[in-house]
């Protein structure tokens, strides 16, 4: 049965690649082709223009909210290889562009803030290969690190919580695969999932927030058709994976919930499922969402 929806004329002179709420729901940011991010109201069902944001010379692919302990942040990414970082500086929709980061030679496909407990940081992840972590310092001033990821590209990039104590990310890309990065003295260490697990591009990435128990699990989704659930028990033992299905189209997004036991999967042009796992650990779905099923 397909779940009530809602459907928001956002007013985007193009595609829209990307919408996030932020850490309330009170806010909807939305970034499309037609080069802006915009922000909206969130009362129930109602959807309030708040502010256009601009700055981006491509399309937007992806939009980020940080954790609210530093205000209304909120972070895009673009084809044009930049990343703009804005803050809201007064009540009502007075936004303004903080930070500028445009180190990538190529486009930036994904960005994820990292968990409020090491900081304001933000990772990208870029077409040209590498991966850069910008850092709020108490100066007002930001710092970048990078490191070298898949020669062929990088399209996603999420944060593990911060329960371990240690900064670790996952990426995936256009070498087909998925890639735990660990950040020690020396700098990120890499940690490769398996090769063979995709076929395809790796198109999204997701690490499940922390649910008390001792194990990671992350959410990989590919150009395959595919979406498998990596898990690990334990900081010493191996990663294992099992498919969750398989789709009829390709698949762009996963997303988990805050309890990390519903997983949201997006296919095709305009297919949404919602997937649970249960207590014996499989996974079933339970509902889908379809263009078909939006009230207008």
């Amino acid at each position: 049965m397909a779940a009530p929806v809602v459907s928001v004329d956002t007013a985007h002179e193009d595609m829209i690649h990307s919408a996030e709420l932020d850490y309330y729901s009170r806010l909807l940011a939305t970034a499309s082709s037609d080069r802006t991010v915009r922000v909206f109201d969130v009362a129930g069902d109602v959807y309030t223009p708040r502010a256009t944001l601009t700055g981006h010379e491509g399309p937007v692919w992806q939009v980020a909210w940080a954790h609210p302990k530093f205000g209304n942040v909120l972070a895009s990414c673009s084809y044009d290889g930049a990343v703009l970082i804005f803050r809201e500086t007064a009540p009502g929709g007075q936004w303004q562009t903080i930070h500028a980061h445009r180190f990538h030679e190529s486009s930036v496909n994904s960005i994820s803030f990292a968990p409020h407990d090491f900081g304001l940081l933000l990772a990208c992840a870029s077409a040209d290969g590498k991966v850069s972590i910008l850092e709020h310092r108490p100066d007002d001033s930001w710092a970048a690190t990078h490191f070298q990821d898949s020669p062929l590209g990088v399209n996603a990039v999420s944060w593990a919580p911060a329960s371990s104590g240690q900064k670790r990310l996952v990426t995936g890309g256009c070498d087909n695969t998925a890639s735990i990065w660990t950040c020690g003295e020396n700098g990120w260490t890499k940690e490769s999932l398996s090769d063979n697990a995709h076929t395809d591009w790796i198109r999204d990435v997701a690490w499940a927030p922390s649910t008390g128990l001792p194990h990671d699990m992350i959410a990989t989704a590919s150009e395959d058709r595919t979406v498998r659930i990596w898990t690990r028990g334990g900081a010493d033992a191996s990663w294992g994976s099992v498919m969750l299905h398989v789709f009829e189209a390709p698949v762009w997004r996963v997303s988990w919930s805050v309890t990390g036991n519903l997983l949201a999967v997006s296919s095709g042009d305009a297919d949404v499922t919602l997937w649970k796992q249960g207590v014996d650990g499989s996974w079933a779905q339970i509902t889908s969402v379809s263009e078909e099923s939006v009230k207008n």
